[in-house]
């Protein structure tokens, strides 16, 4: 290899100097520094901690994942420079200060500067003592190989560093990239609720509640910690694996009204390994025995006792948790006596209520809240069971507010009142019908719903 030592190199005519022809590389000794406006050095090998003082034509990785720190400017002398890059994307959490010398100025001001952008790098050069030094380039994204779930399908939203795919129809969850920033989801899958059932043939035998459709999630620990629940049901349940492929949504539709002593139970929802239940449609009782008297169906709460005075209704509720999961799904609808008794469907964390009397009625039981979507919502409640006589108003809905209120019969000369219906798309269960299903229906169950939540950065 040809050396050659000269202290100047100029171009013989004109003011433009080309150094190698076209194809060929140019390159700079290891350390060496063009004068003017300096190379930069990035130092690969000193990822920095804590504060330090820069050296000018250097650039410092900087790594503030273990707290913010300061980077002190060298003395400034026209064409320095020094860069520096956010190492761990932290600065949006822990600043990192840049200090110049003494009395110099960053643009202008003499005060430190703070960056304070997720990823940022700058790059700083010396003018002069007006403007001090001045930041000639940065970028506020740093580019990453994607190291978090990708996915899509549903209605799309964001928490901060977390993604929330929310279902109200059946669709596809599709996961095109995992790694070691997020490979597990949380989740919310809740049934489609049961519909009340129908009192029969007399003024005073009255219908029970439908039960929630069967509630079912994760404790959150994988995507934020928000509130996923009631503890005893999310705590010891670990959010799922998912791989690269698609998972195939169902949402459970809600149980029809009931127009006759059939009532009808919710139809189940299910994202991967997690099937949550339909809730059971309510019982019915009636004045003699025959297809008018029916118990409160299974599901994932069960549907309420149907009876009422001087009824001979089954005494049986619908249970709940049905088929058996842990932690369960859903409760119990709510029961009875034989003769004397029409109870709530079940909801997620209450069974149904009950009552004994012929002027009473019972509301379903208690739901879930929950904030997988990023605040609270109450969902899985059970219907209230239906009125009986001219006394007897129907039940409420769920203290969460999901399922349906239980209708009823004013007067003996007044038609009974239809049950209202579960709320869309939170899985309550239907209101039973008033005494006398002749005129009106039972209040139909609620749809279910699926929510998925991971960290996407």
């Amino acid at each position: 290899m040809s050396k050659i030592e000269v202290n100047t190199v100029e171009p013989q005519c004109g003011t433009t100097l080309t150094l190698g022809a076209s194809g060929d590389t140019v390159a700079l000794a290891s350390g060496a520094k063009m004068s003017g406006v300096q190379a930069i050095s990035w130092q690969t090998g000193s990822i920095k901690t804590a504060t330090f003082t820069a050296a000018a034509g250097e650039g410092y990785f900087c790594n503030t994942s273990g707290g913010a720190f300061t980077v002190n400017l060298p003395a400034g002398s026209a064409g320095a420079v020094v860069a520096v890059s956010d190492y761990t994307r932290t600065f949006q959490t822990n600043n990192l200060t840049i200090s110049p010398n003494g009395s110099e100025k960053i643009g202008g001001v003499a005060a430190s500067a703070t960056l304070s952008t997720e990823g940022q790098t700058a790059t700083f050069v010396y003018v002069d003592s007006t403007e001090g030094w001045i930041n000639v380039q940065e970028t506020s994204n740093s580019v990453t190989g994607n190291a978090f779930v990708v996915a899509t399908g549903g209605t799309i939203t964001t928490s901060g560093n977390f993604k929330i795919h929310t279902f109200t129809g059946p669709g596809t969850f599709t996961v095109s990239n995992t790694g070691p920033g997020s490979s597990t989801v949380d989740y919310m899958v809740v049934g489609g609720g049961g519909s009340g059932g129908c009192g029969r043939l007399s003024a005073t035998c009255s219908s029970g509640g439908g039960g929630a459709g069967g509630w079912r999630a994760s404790s959150g620990a994988a995507s934020g910690c928000y509130t996923a629940g009631p503890g005893p049901l999310t705590s010891p349940v670990s959010a799922l694996p998912v791989s690269v492929q698609g998972y195939p949504i169902t949402v459970g539709a809600g149980g029809a009204a009931a127009a006759s002593t059939v009532s009808n139970n919710g139809s189940p929802s299910i994202f991967s390994t997690i099937t949550s239940t339909g809730g059971g449609g309510g019982g019915s009782g009636g004045a003699s025995q025959g297809p008018e008297n029916r118990p409160g169906n299974p599901g994932g709460s069960g549907g309420g006792i149907g009876g009422g005075n001087s009824c001979v209704g089954p005494e049986t509720v619908g249970s709940g948790n049905t088929p058996p999961v842990s932690p369960p799904q859903g409760n119990d609808g709510g029961g009875g006596t034989p003769t004397n008794g029409f109870g709530g469907g079940g909801g997620a964390t209450a069974v149904g209520g009950t009552s004994t009397g012929p002027a009473a009625s019972k509301a379903g039981g208690a739901g879930a809240t929950s904030c997988i979507s990023a605040s609270p919502v109450a969902y899985a409640g059970g219907g209230g069971a239906g009125g009986s006589n001219s006394s007897a108003e129907g039940g409420n809905a769920s203290p969460c507010g999901t399922g349906g209120r239980g209708g009823n019969h004013p007067s003996p000369g007044s038609p009974p009142t239809s049950g209202t219906s579960g709320t869309t798309n939170r899985g309550g269960g239907g209101g039973g019908m008033g005494s006398a299903c002749t005129s009106a229906t039972s209040g139909a169950g609620g749809s279910g719903i699926v929510i998925i939540r991971y960290k996407f950065q």
